[in-house]
């Protein structure tokens, strides 16, 4: 039986997921019930850690992440919120899935597998599963979304959906699958570091591509290969040095 915390300031939406929990088919044993930042600090503070925290985002007296932040709990957290605003955040914080409210039994279910599966992962390869070693696994994985802003809007843009990524003037670009454009405050090299490299390659100084969105490649200039985007109104000639070429073709095939 898992033994879990739940931080929720709503007392509709903690007995709705204090319900659900019943119903899903991994036991959770709900030890204590917390409704703000203050409260939750204190009680983590002065009680063991539980196996799974299960957290809203926005509470009355502040954001969760400060939770976490000044206890350096190490449990791994659910966090189920009306928005999805904060959801890279959440994954810098102890966070292994991201919920959206209403909640749903089935993804409850599915968040607790995932769970699950990584313990099972760890006492496979190990005696004695510290949850440090779950934690540094699920935060090294590559991200899903990417945070970029439109105008005042920040958006969480899925990696699938973002065909091309640039620098110019000091500014980072992100196309995405319609030719949307976006920024980024992260730089280019940020972005390669976080990206997942068998679908995202730097092609040179001021390129990242998608390889779901490379159409073709051909020489240039004798040494060098031109790439074609399947993205229509991509006016952007990228060229790949003689020196990356090799790497890469490699990467091409290896797809």
């Amino acid at each position: 039986m898992l033994n879990a915390i739940i931080i929720e300031d709503e007392k509709p939406a903690m007995e709705v997921l204090v319900k659900k929990l019943s119903e899903v088919s991994t036991p959770v044993n709900v030890q204590a019930r917390l409704n703000s930042v203050k409260e939750s600090i204190e009680y983590i503070t002065a009680h063991s850690e539980a196996d799974i925290i299960f957290s809203d985002v926005q509470l009355a007296d502040g954001l969760s992440f400060d939770i976490f932040r000044q206890t350096g709990v190490q449990s791994p957290v659910i966090f189920i919120t009306g928005y999805d605003d904060y959801m890279m955040m959440a994954f810098e914080n102890n966070g292994i899935d991201y919920l959206l409210k209403p909640v749903d039994t089935c993804d409850l279910e599915k968040a607790l597998l995932k769970y699950n599966k990584l313990q099972e992962h760890f006492s496979n390869t190990n005696a004695i599963v510290p949850v440090e070693n779950l934690l540094k696994f699920v935060n090294q994985r590559k991200k899903t979304r990417l945070l970029v802003k439109k105008g005042l809007e920040n958006i969480a843009l899925r990696l699938e959906d973002v065909a091309l990524i640039y620098t110019q003037n000091k500014l980072v670009y992100v196309i995405d699958n319609f030719s949307r454009k976006y920024i980024s405050d992260k730089t280019l090299s940020e972005l390669e570091e976080e990206l997942d490299d068998t679908t995202f390659f730097r092609v040179n100084r001021q390129y990242i591509v998608n390889i779901n969105y490379v159409k073709s490649f051909k020489a240039f200039e004798k040494v060098k290969l031109l790439i074609d985007i399947t993205i229509p109104e991509i006016n952007h000639s990228i060229v790949i040095s003689q020196e990356t070429a090799p790497a890469f073709r490699k990467w091409m095939h290896d797809a």
